[in-house]
This record gives structure tokens, sequence and C-alpha cells, in this order.
């Protein structure tokens, strides 16, 4: 490996091919129709610029590459600046005056930072296009522009040599970082208050309203020759940093890493498969898009796992680098990293307002495919600071630039003095556990918050879960109707980290997550007398005060919130929140796919509720859940071997 200063030297020295966009200066907006993909609107908790003060780093970007007359394109532009601006595409007329006309605009300011607008032609012609983002308190001030002709024609991407899976031509930057996260926000849009499931991350992809890089290269990469993609949750942020790279024709790697033990974190080697090397799936007469698909099934999926995100947060050879705890640092695309092995990617940021604290949604991947957004609480996203366990937190990916006539990362002093990066952080490796919640409640809720308000919200995050839950246990219940053999039950850490039935059915993650999520909700009015200064407190009132009014409040709140399950005849049961939190104990030894869904829902022997029950798991298996018990009454996870 170079030197971390050789590396920043040439890192500095890259030179950003530009066929992707222009980088100005800016601000603007108007009123008027708007051609972008609806999205939810959302303001930051930053202050705007003054009026009409010089602003940078505002790039602009289409897609598809080459746009092709008489078919749709797209303009993306992106900034870190708040901006009151205003998108504008138009083209120039075909009169004899040689005037122009607004084809498309935008004033929806989506994200923040990075802040992003999108306008679409959605049917093109043989004329020159030129987008601009435009101040609307300056005139129309433009403060970026582009030139757009589309091709007559379309003409299909050329296949790269049979050396490599795709050229590298262009190089990470600052702005590409930027339209990466505006890439991903977009790509997982949904309202605040739904939590969308996707079967797989293909159907994402293949979204067009969803998916701004589709058919990107103009070769039918997204509907004509579309792969095929499943990732699991170690796989996910390497797919999307992997789809992302091969249509930009960026650096790509991923490393060799290993698992850990049960005493050490896991490491990786400095063997990294990166888009210019040929992979072993690679045909010669196939397409550049199903040469791709073939990397990321074998190539990609058999090297990333769990422990490649959970390198320790100071070793810089790795795949990912921590970030600060702050707003500006966690931008879509970041991932979280699990201790115990699951990965999340964050995907939208929503700030505080007047009625809750800000909010943070991931995306994760479950071993059966499908990809659903996920609220960041305490009860899905779990920490620890046992060095054993490696670096768990948020973290980016690492660029990759050439030296000599290979690509490798950046290290650690490359990106944090770096004018396009310099958002590394080690921060995390210095906090407790108590103290990264507590950092990130800071995060998320820079003023204070009505503390009845927030019990209220967790409930609410605690009902997702459930509900989550439901769905998992009647997989395993439509699963076992099917009258397959019994799955089969691994031994010690492979109980939650294996393949096959096993992985496909069984919720021994998902119910340690719910029962850390139980704590914490019945736990919640204690965390308020422990840190009072993050609540306004009602006047002539002390949080000891505070504190008993709330547990009232939440047995309500649990009492009148109902789910229901589907038991093993298809009949639906219902149960209060109350109801599932008082099955706490129960819910340790509810994870078995052989068992039926009475019974992993903690259905008491001999009730009502648990008469449909045809199918319990076998004596072994349930004694060794009975030994097992105590990681999840302890709510923590085995040590690896």
């Amino acid at each position: 490996m170079q030197s971390a200063a050789a590396l920043f030297r040439l890192a500095l020295g890259v030179a950003v091919v530009a066929t992707l966009a222009a980088v100005v200066v800016g601000t603007g907006a108007s009123d008027a129709s708007t051609k972008a993909m609806p999205m939810t609107v959302t303001s930051a908790p930053f202050s705007a610029p003054s009026r009409c003060v010089p602003t940078s780093n505002v790039h602009l970007f289409v897609s598809p590459e080459v746009p092709v007359a008489g078919s749709s394109f797209r303009v993306l532009a992106v900034t870190d600046k708040p901006l009151d601006a205003e998108l504008v595409v138009e083209s120039t007329s075909a009169s004899s005056d040689g005037g122009s006309d607004t084809s498309a605009r935008s004033n929806l300011r989506h994200g923040g930072p990075p802040y992003f607008w999108i306008a679409e032609i959605p049917s093109s012609r043989e004329a020159s296009y030129t987008a601009r983002l435009v101040r609307r308190q300056c005139r129309g001030e433009s403060v970026a522009s582009r030139t757009v002709t589309p091709s007559p024609s379309q003409e299909r991407a050329p296949t790269p040599a049979n050396h490599e899976l795709w050229p590298t031509t262009t190089a990470w930057s600052h702005d590409l970082e930027n339209v990466y996260s505006a890439w991903i926000e977009t790509l997982f849009d949904a309202p605040e208050e739904s939590m969308p499931t996707w079967p797989a991350l293909q159907d994402v992809l293949r979204d067009r309203k969803r998916n701004l890089l589709f058919d990107y290269l103009g070769a039918g990469e997204d509907s004509v020759d579309a792969p095929d993609i499943r990732p699991d949750c170690a796989d996910l942020p390497y797919f999307l940093r992997a789809y992302f790279s091969f249509k930009l024709r960026l650096p790509f790697g991923v490393s060799e890493c290993g698992r850990g033990t049960a005493n050490t974190p896991p490491k990786c080697t400095t063997n990294i498969e990166t888009n210019e090397q040929r992979p072993p799936t690679y045909d010669p007469k196939a397409t550049a898009s199903q040469n791709f698909g073939a990397f990321l099934r074998v190539t990609l999926a058999t090297r990333a796992h769990s422990g490649s995100a959970r390198i320790a947060l100071d070793d810089e050879n790795s795949d990912y680098y921590p970030v600060a705890l702050t707003w500006e640092s966690l931008r879509p695309g970041t991932i979280y990293a699990d201790p115990y092995g699951h990965v999340f990617v964050l995907a939208k940021r929503l700030p505080q307002n007047a009625k809750r604290a800000g909010v943070l949604f991931a995306v994760d991947a479950q071993p059966d495919g499908t990809v659903a957004r996920k609220r960041f609480w305490r009860g899905n996203f779990l920490y620890s600071d046992n060095p054993a366990l490696g670096g768990p937190g948020w973290k980016r990916f690492r660029p990759l630039s050439r030296m000599g006539n290979k690509l490798v990362r950046w290290g650690d002093d490359a990106i944090r003095t770096n004018a396009d990066y310099g958002d590394l952080s080690g921060q995390q490796a210095r906090l407790s556990t108590v103290g990264f919640f507590d950092a990130m409640d800071d995060v998320l809720a820079p003023r204070p918050l009505d503390p009845e308000r927030e019990a209220v919200e967790i409930v609410g995050a605690l009902e997702e879960q459930v509900r989550t839950r439901v769905d998992s246990v009647d997989s395993g219940r439509q699963w076992l109707a099917t009258g397959p053999a019994p799955a089969v039950m691994p031994s010690l850490e492979d109980l939650f980290e294996t393949t096959g039935t096993w992985e496909d059915y069984s919720t021994p993650s998902r119910d340690l997550r719910l029962l850390v999520a139980m704590d914490f909700v019945t736990g919640f009015p204690d965390e308020v007398e422990r840190r009072p200064q993050r609540f306004t407190m009602p006047a002539g009132k002390s949080a000891t005060d505070v504190k008993s009014e709330l547990g009232a409040l939440l047995e309500r709140e649990l009492s009148s919130r109902t789910i229901s399950y589907p038991r093993t005849d298809g009949s639906r049961f219902p149960l209060s929140l109350a109801a599932v939190l008082g099955r706490k104990v129960d819910l340790e030894v509810a994870y078995n796919p052989n068992d039926c869904a009475e019974f992993r829902w903690g259905a008491p022997p001999g009730s009502d509720e648990r008469s449909t029950c045809v199918a319990r798991a076998s004596s072994a298996q349930q004694q060794r859940m009975d030994q097992l018990r105590i990681w999840f009454h302890e709510r923590r996870r085995p040590p690896r071997r």
C-alpha cells in the first residue's frame, strides 16, 4: 500500500472527466408548475444565506448521459446550500426570432444537505436546451447553467474491453457524492407516515420514476437487459455503490475481509476486487449489463458480508470510514453498521419541527431479498462500545483513485485533508453506548422536546416494529403450512448468521431488537429524568413529576394501539401493544420457524388464542432454546467463535 501522504497527493491530482456536469455559483426560484417527480418536500435546520450572496458548489447533472430526441430526460441540480432557487429548462425555439420557451421548471427543493431540484422534459426535440438554476430574490440571476442537446438517434453504449468489468473514466468528487445522495433519497422516497417495502432492490431500480439513473447508459440496461438484483443487508450498500459507479464509470472496489472472532474485530486484507479486473463470471458474449449483474450476484455478494462494515473505526484498511455525528455528515448514502452484523443505508432525513424530533429513515435488505425503509431509533439501530465487536456506527465509502496501474482506497489523511471530503471523524470511537445515543438525540433534537409528544412518537415507532414482525412471523406460518421438513436449528452465533430456511423464516435478530425496543419504551420516563435538559418541563413540575405522568401516558398509549396476527388456520387474533409487552419473557424463545404462529406470539397454554396451534419445534430444539434464552434475556448477541 502507498503512504497516506502519497495517496493524498495523488487524489488532489486526479482529473474529473468532464462528461457529467458544470459547477457554478447560485440561488433562485419562482412560482410555476413543476415537472419534477413528486417527492416529500422538507426544509433542513439551517438558516438560508443572505439575499444575493455568492454561493458555490452548484452542480447540474443530466440523465440519461446522452438524451435522445423524442424521449424524456431529467436534470438534477445539487448544492450544499439551502438556496431559494428554481430549476428551469428552456429549449431554443424553432421560430425565426430565435427565442426560447420554458419546457420544464421545478421550485421544489428536496433534501438538505445536499439540497436538490429535479426537472423533467417528458419528450425532447432536436433542439438545444439550457438548464439553469436561478435565484428567486436576485432578479432571476442564473447561478448554474448547462446546455443539453439531444441526439437524433439512440446509440448503444459500447461493451468494455474483455479485461475489465467497466472502464474508469470519471473520478469521485464532492459533486458526485452529492449526486449519489440525491439519487439514494429519490430512489427510496415516500411520505413520512409510510414504511414502504419492495420485493427486491431490482424492483426499485426498474422504477423509472424513482431511479434517476434508469437506462442512463442508453443500453437498455434497466429495461431490456435488467439484471436480477437481490442483495442481503450487508450487500445492499455495496450493490447501490457499485450500480452508481457502473453507470457513471467511477472507480469501485470491495475488500477481502474477515468476520472477526470472539475476542477480535474483523479485519480486511489489502486485496481489493475492482471494476478494472475481469471477474470469474465475465462472459465476452454477454452485454455489459449482464456481466455487471453476474458480478453483483457472485463476486460482490460473496465478498461483502457483515464483517466488512464492522471494521474498527480507526482501521483505515477498510471500505468505509467513520463520520461525525452531525446533521451535515449524516447524508443519504451513509451506512449504519450494527455491532451484531446488520447494515442499513441512510435514505432520508426530516428535521425537527414543533411536533417531533428530527427523523432519519434508512433502508435495509433481508435474506429473502425484500428491501424496506426503517426509522432510526434505539429499537432498530443497536450500538455497542465493545471493541471485540468491531466498529459500529455511521460510515461512508472510501473513494478510490488510481495509483500507477491500479485503483487504491484513500487513507484517513487523504480523506480528512481533501477539500472534497474532509468529513472523517474519530468521534464515535470515543463514545460509550449511552454516549452514542445521547449524541444522536442531540443531532435529531437540537431544541428541547415536549416529553409527552416524544413518548407518543416512540410508541408509534414500537408499533411499526411490531407490525413488521407480524409479516415476518406470517412468512414462517405460510412456509410451515406447505409441510416441509423441519428447519435445522443452528448453534451458537450461527443462530443469527446462517443461510437457507432458518435464515429466511426465523426471527432471532428481529426479536432481540424488539426486546431492546420494548425496554426503551418502558424506560423512557427514566430517560427524561436522566436528561431533563432535553425536554421542556411544564411550569411548576419537576422531572420526577413528569416521569410519573409519562408512565400513565405510556400505559394508555400501549393499551389503545392494537395489531393482529394470522394464526395457524389463517384467522387473525388481535393484541394490544400492552399485551405484546406483557409477553416479553415469552418472546425470548419465539423465533423458531418450526413453532406455530400462536407460540411465536406468546399465546398462553390452554388459551383460546392458542387452540389453533398444531406445530411445535422438536423437544431437542426447545431444550436448546431454553439454554440460549440468556442471550435474549440479557439483550446481547453471542460472541463469534
